[in-house]
């Protein structure tokens, strides 16, 4: 757990330690604690899509580099990529292997009937919580993931569909 002038803090005293630590400064009016025997947050990876204009029948890459933190995603982990129109409707959602620190590749070709205009792409890892903005990643808990993914703002990366 922790370690103070050569001894290993475990269990209840790593907690007493923690709860010490994090009720003097709220005393004093600081804010801000958190556990310091937890691991930082791990968010998912940036995503890109490339090129950023293609027309209906024009492939599409969407990336993303593995994290430099401890994700944890799993050996079966998967990513689910959904490009949007212009009126937000959903025209390809698919799933793809992603490694286990959240790199993933994706090529998807244009559908063809898409309409002109200012599309969107998102990627988010599959069937996972990440709506609670702490980076914590629910499929590493034991047990059965107790939450589900909520309605939260997505990052959506542009994606111009030019003409035919």
């Amino acid at each position: 757990m922790g370690n103070i002038q050569g001894r290993s803090l475990t269990g209840a005293w790593a907690r007493v330690l923690a709860v010490t630590l994090c009720a003097v400064p709220v005393l004093v009016g600081v804010t801000g604690c958190r556990n310091i025997f937890a691991p930082p947050p791990c968010m998912p990876p940036e995503f890109s899509v490339s090129p950023a204009a293609a027309k209906p029948g024009d492939q599409v890459s969407v990336s993303a580099p593995d994290t430099t933190c401890d994700a944890r995603y799993g050996t079966d982990a998967q990513v689910q990529v959904t490009v949007k129109d212009a009126t937000g409707t959903a025209v390809l959602e698919e799933l793809a292997p992603m490694s286990d620190d959240g790199g993933f590749t994706f090529v998807f070709t244009v559908p063809a009937g898409v309409a002109p205009g200012k599309a969107g792409v998102t990627a988010y890892p599959y069937n996972l919580d990440w709506c609670d903005d702490t980076g914590v990643n629910n499929r590493a808990a034991p047990g059965a993931p107790a939450l589900v993914r909520v309605s939260c703002a997505e990052r959506l990366v542009p994606l111009v569909v030019l003409g035919g």
